[in-house]
């Protein structure tokens, strides 16, 4: 792979809005956005990805590939990530590829930590070595018991008297735009691309199906 193709990564499905332009060697350029009091952080996806490619002296048709978060997380989110990739890739005939939020935040501590987050109704979506979906919350505290753990805000008491060590993604400044960046240079070594296959993750039903 040429170390100048140029990748566009970006994820609305956590608390905020990560975008990133780089090649494989190298961050172009790479923003992060919050949510504010009127609008939800997703809103400026469009204009930022714009921001982006404008300040960089770039054009969407110089995009080889997109690279997203598709969960699990926010299902608005989910489906404004989703929505917008699969659009611009099919428009700009570019490659695509879907990375889980659960990897992308177990590479942020390079695999060394489980991670747990709050999945409602008493389950938590849960990611290691062995294990990857939703499980119920008393099975994932005798899992991650005495192991080191990344978790969100939500869960983050719940495990503090039992793990190891604990670490809320939501207070932690992990780069998580240009980990999601890194492992998707890795998958277009072996996946072929194509943004038909890239599809929301939802380990559970979006709340409106769900009893």
């Amino acid at each position: 792979m040429s170390d100048n193709k140029l990748l566009l990564a970006f994820d609305t499905c956590l608390d905020k809005t990560y975008v990133v332009l780089r090649t494989e060697d190298d961050i172009i350029s790479s923003e992060t956005i919050l949510s504010n009091e009127k609008n939800y952080h997703s809103a400026y996806l469009i204009s930022t990805i714009k921001d982006i490619l404008r300040s960089s002296g770039k054009t969407p048709k110089d995009i080889y590939a997109i690279a997203i978060n598709v969960g699990p997380g926010s299902f608005t989110g989910i489906r404004a990530c989703t929505t917008v990739a699969r659009v611009m890739a099919q428009q700009l005939n570019c490659k695509a590829i879907g990375v889980s939020s659960l990897e992308i935040l177990s590479r942020a501590k390079n695999d060394e930590y489980i991670v747990a987050l709050d999945a409602r109704k008493n389950k938590t979506y849960f990611y290691d070595k062995k294990l990857y979906g939703a499980i119920e919350l008393e099975d994932a505290d005798l899992k991650i018991k005495g192991k080191k753990v990344i978790t969100d805000d939500r869960l983050f008491e719940r495990f503090q008297p039992i793990a190891d060590e604990v670490l809320s993604y939501q207070k932690e400044n992990f780069e998580l735009g240009e980990i999601l960046s890194k492992i998707a240079f890795e998958k277009l070594k072996t996946q072929d691309g194509n943004w038909a296959k890239v599809l929301p993750l939802y380990i559970q039903p979006p709340p409106v199906f769900q009893g």
